[in-house]
């Protein structure tokens, strides 16, 4: 990354609280590689959550439909302008790299920091027939990578001045004291937040056009109820996330409560299905093999593409989608009722209520590795010959029940979380699904 013909990205340093950090190089353009461990080395020796914002020319073919659009007068737009404006007054290159209006920018969260509110939430989301990839069209479809043919220029911390505050708080500068990185909290907070809320959403969308493939499928009316009542509740999630991203108060007359009930609901149905597949996995002789028939009294429609436990996991997963987003919004309004630490509350609550459904997809990916492993057995019969039809169909069946394991993670280590925010000439944003960067 040392061609002279490479853009320069401008990348500042953010920190939720004043911190100290030993010095750091300003002005000397580095690799994306020494970036990643400039991440990893400042989450280690601060005290207080730090993030890295790059900012990068806007590609010209954006699948807006992905994200959360919000307005200018929104906070996170605002915030975001706000650090625009004074960045450029300080930084020559930010200025440079800012001066269209339309630009991309690239919020990273180290690890260690994701991991006290991404763990769960966050994994890699595969598109269809890019097997080997991650979703999302900002990245460079060559390289992989939104950074190539670019050189990151750090830029001072104290790029912003302002109020050190909640979520209405504009950025400041951090105490004086080794280096001083740039406080962002209510920036960090309101990105965070809209990121991960428009992933959870990205997986709902998932769930929903399997369970609606399934369902077809199946003909089976009181699914088929299960699956309207979970999707119906998305309007109040919907209503909510817009007020709560504009910093208003949740009300009752927004439903959110019915919503929420019905999402509960789904959640229950999903441990008892849970409990009894565990029950069933624990029946079953250790070792040896199992008949098709007797695995498909505990997993009707294993064997096949649809399928009820298909769509029973199908409807866990959009159970969970729904209740993700919920809780984000639950830490977003306890976090701006306490404006002196927002980061703080809003990590906490997601910790305490995303623990339930971390047990639950746990649980619902060691049920999908256990099947894949099994071996099936012959059908018991009198004959001693069976026919092709027979012969086929248990061999479609082991194929496509070793195949439930793929793709599955089991207590995944937390990567670093990207989180990506078009911002247009109007000032307003569209912010993506949060990713593993």
């Amino acid at each position: 990354m040392s061609d002279d013909r490479k853009a320069s990205v401008p990348v500042w340093t953010l920190a939720t609280g004043d911190v100290r950090v030993p010095g750091l190089t300003a002005g000397e353009s580095m690799t994306a590689e020494r970036l990643a461990e400039l991440r990893g080395v400042l989450a280690v020796l601060a005290d207080e959550p730090i993030v890295t914002l790059e900012v990068h020319p806007l590609p010209d073919k954006i699948d807006r439909g992905r994200g959360i659009p919000l307005d200018a007068a929104s906070p996170l737009a605002q915030h975001l302008s706000q650090f625009i404006t004074q960045s450029a007054r300080s930084s020559l290159t930010a200025a440079r790299a800012t001066a269209s209006g339309e630009s991309l920018y690239r919020m990273v969260v180290p690890a260690k920091v994701a991991a006290q509110f991404a763990q769960g939430i966050v994994c890699p989301m595969v598109p269809k027939g890019a097997a080997g990839g991650i979703f999302g069209e900002l990245v460079n479809s060559t390289t992989g990578r939104i950074a190539s043919k670019a050189r990151f220029v750090p830029v001072g911390g104290a790029a912003a001045a302002g109020t050190v505050g909640g979520a209405g708080a504009t950025a400041g500068a951090a105490a004086a004291g080794g280096t001083a990185l740039t406080v962002a909290a209510p920036l960090v907070l309101m990105a965070v937040a809209v990121g991960v809320s428009a992933h959870a959403d990205h997986k709902r969308q998932q769930a929903i056009e399997h369970i609606t493939e399934l369902l077809e499928q199946l003909q089976q009316d009181k699914l088929d109820d299960e699956h309207s009542a979970l999707n119906g509740s998305r309007a109040a999630i919907d209503k909510a996330t817009a007020i709560l991203l504009d910093e208003g108060k949740l009300g009752v007359s927004l439903g959110l409560d019915s919503a929420v009930h019905t999402i509960d609901t789904a959640l229950g149905k999903a441990d008892l299905r849970l409990a009894r597949w565990q029950s069933a996995l624990d029946g079953l002789a250790e070792g040896e093999a199992v008949e098709l028939g007797t695995l498909t009294k505990s997993f009707p429609g294993v064997d096949d593409h649809g399928g009820m436990f298909r769509t029973h996991l199908e409807l866990a997963s959009l159970a969970v989608a729904l209740m993700r987003r919920v809780v984000v919004l639950q830490a977003v309004e306890h976090a701006q009722s306490d404006p002196g630490n927002p980061f703080e509350n809003f990590t906490r609550v997601l910790k305490r209520d995303q623990r339930r459904l971390n047990e639950l997809e746990s649980g619902i990916a060691s049920v999908l590795v256990r099947l894949s492993a099994l071996e099936l057995a012959r059908p018991n019969g009198l004959r001693p010959v069976f026919t092709t039809g027979e012969v086929e169909r248990l061999m479609r069946a082991a194929y496509r029940i070793h195949k439930l394991g793929d793709g599955v993670t089991v207590n995944s280590r937390t990567t670093e979380v990207a989180i990506e925010i078009a911002r247009n000439k109007d000032g307003s944003v569209v912010v993506f699904p949060a990713l593993p960067a």
